[in-house]
């Protein structure tokens, strides 16, 4: 950028699409975010992104507001989606899809008020796959089927996984000329260093990053952090929108 915006400004200046990225159990962190953003009446084009990120963004675009997220998740207990049969992880998922379907009033990704792309992992082809149309409570199982917790939804007859294993930024569903938006969960997967390339905000042209640092991580054991994390991912991204932005990029300590 020539000058400096703040990323209020950044964001009002023209039509965005909101990018929100893996992360284990984060959907509450990203919940926070979009509830600072739809509060302040910033809300996006079209929405992409993978897992926890898909999870939020599709239930937002299917018409579900943050604050009836924030309430179901609130309320989330692990019984809620634990489930175990055998199978190719602990948990059949029948439960975790019955629960975004209890959020909104569609059952179609093409459906959905506001366009939105979700990425999942093709297991057989070893490769990102982007779903734009279909079974909405699909899409998200799929893209948040964490390996070997969960087991792999199918989609047209293919088993995937979590979008998050080749496309934890969420940017597969992105054209290049798109001017985007991107909420970065910074915590780490156990199995990825902290310099891996998954880990950093890539570079590309009309991008504009906020990082949170310091969020409470949260888990299946850990489902009582949630309103913590929600809480101060919702307070970061308020004093966020009125920063200047460096570089494209907000990071900010929590």
């Amino acid at each position: 950028m020539s000058k400096q915006h703040t990323l209020r400004g950044w964001l009002q200046s023209a039509p965005f699409t909101l990018t929100m990225s893996s992360g284990f159990f984060s959907f509450f962190a990203h919940c926070g975010m979009l509830s600072a953003l739809e509060d302040a009446n910033l809300l996006p084009r079209r929405i992409t992104g993978s897992s926890a990120g898909a999870l939020v963004g599709v239930l937002f675009a299917a018409g579900c507001g943050t604050q009836k997220m924030k309430m179901a998740m609130f309320d989330l207990v692990k019984k809620d989606f634990w489930d175990p049969r055998f199978g190719l992880g602990l948990l059949r998922g029948d439960k975790f899809r019955a629960l975004m379907l209890e959020q909104v009033d569609i059952t179609l990704l093409e459906e959905c008020l506001i366009p939105v792309t979700v990425s999942v992992y093709d297991g057989l082809a070893r490769q990102t796959r982007i779903l734009d149309k279909g079974p909405l409570d699909m899409a998200i199982y799929a893209s948040s089927a964490v390996p070997f917790l969960f087991q792999p939804g199918r989609i047209s007859g293919r088993l995937c996984w979590d979008g998050g294993i080749a496309d934890r930024h969420g940017f597969a569903g992105l054209a290049s000329d798109e001017r985007v938006f991107y909420h970065h969960i910074m915590s780490r997967s156990p199995w990825r260093g902290k310099n891996s390339a998954a880990m950093q905000v890539p570079e590309r042209d009309g991008l504009t990053a906020l990082l949170i640092e310091g969020l409470p991580r949260t888990g299946p054991r850990k489902l009582h952090l949630g309103p913590a994390a929600y809480g101060a991912a919702r307070q970061a991204t308020i004093r966020a929108l009125d920063l200047p932005l460096d570089d494209g990029c907000i990071r900010i300590q929590q």
